[in-house]
């Protein structure tokens, strides 16, 4: 296995084009694990550690571009304020250990239906970013994730950032796992309130082949929610809301947890998620347009 070190943006890029096999690494967290079991034997290794363009972050016109190799523990620190549900996602990965050295580029990378940043991505219209020698494109999240580990990038492409909008209403996030500590979701749920546009979005995560969003459920309580008033949303709302999250997933029985259970534990993860992101909105000075 060749390990190569690129320097630079530019030449990893020029790595990546003439060895489109080269499997990038920064954190490892993914990688490392499936080399140790034997699940993967890359002709060769691409470390971006070397590489500082993707480990930093800019704010923009409202906008958050987010380096690949940026880890969660900045998500946390740095980024709270602007992304509090990428940071709530966060700060639920793995251990200390893994959150200084993981990634949301290397989230996408693996493209795990269980990934923790997915359903924020989601809900927030995130962008990756994704270059090659050809150039720079970016790609909508909800276009990103074809299949189960399997993601929208070229060969010689490599995800370069995210972008996403630097708040953009009550946002939450929530996951359950068999213990609160390094642990892959069984299920996980993303929520988010849109003022401007008065548009509700919800995602769901290790509970499909893709993390994917729950349209009905969105339009659903778009429509429903008293917008002018700010009154408290009544528990048929909720609850129905609950049931609509619930009928967008299509999970499997593994050994983490039984599809049935999935469905409930989402159904739960949805109201309980849209009474903090309410409260939140009636506290807030923040108004509808």
């Amino acid at each position: 296995m060749d390990f190569l070190r690129p320097s630079s943006l530019t030449e990893a890029l020029a790595v990546k084009a003439e060895r489109p096999d080269a499997v990038p690494i920064a954190g490892g967290t993914d990688v490392m694990v499936e080399l140790n079991f034997d699940h993967r034997r890359p002709g060769a290794l691409l470390d971006l550690n070397r590489v500082t363009e993707l480990a930093e972050w800019t704010e923009t016109d409202g906008r958050i571009r987010l380096g690949a190799s940026v880890p969660y523990v900045r998500v946390i620190a740095e980024l709270g304020e602007f992304l509090p549900a990428l940071a709530m996602a966060s700060r639920t990965v793995g251990s200390p250990q893994i959150r200084n050295r993981g990634t949301v580029g290397g989230n996408l990378g693996a493209a795990s239906p269980a990934g923790d940043t997915h359903p924020v991505l989601l809900v927030l219209g995130a962008e990756v970013e994704a270059a090659s020698v050809r150039g720079t494109r970016l790609i909508p999240a909800a276009e990103f994730y074809l299949g189960v580990k399997r993601n929208a990038l070229e060969p010689d492409e490599l995800i370069t950032a995210v972008h996403l909008p630097a708040e953009a209403g009550p946002q939450q996030f929530a996951k359950v796992g068999t213990r609160n500590a390094m642990v892959i979701a069984v299920c996980s749920f993303a929520l988010a309130l849109h003022l401007d546009t008065r548009e509700i979005r919800a995602a769901v995560g290790s509970a499909a082949p893709t993390p994917r969003r729950a349209t009905a459920a969105e339009e659903f309580l778009g429509a429903e929610l008293p917008w002018s008033t700010k009154a408290s949303i009544t528990d048929s709302v909720k609850r129905r809301f609950g049931e609509l999250v619930a009928e967008a997933a299509s999970p499997i029985d593994d050994v983490r947890g039984s599809a049935d259970y999935r469905k409930h534990a989402l159904s739960v993860l949805a109201r309980r998620t849209l009474t903090w992101a309410w409260n939140d909105f009636q506290k807030g000075e923040r108004e509808c347009a």
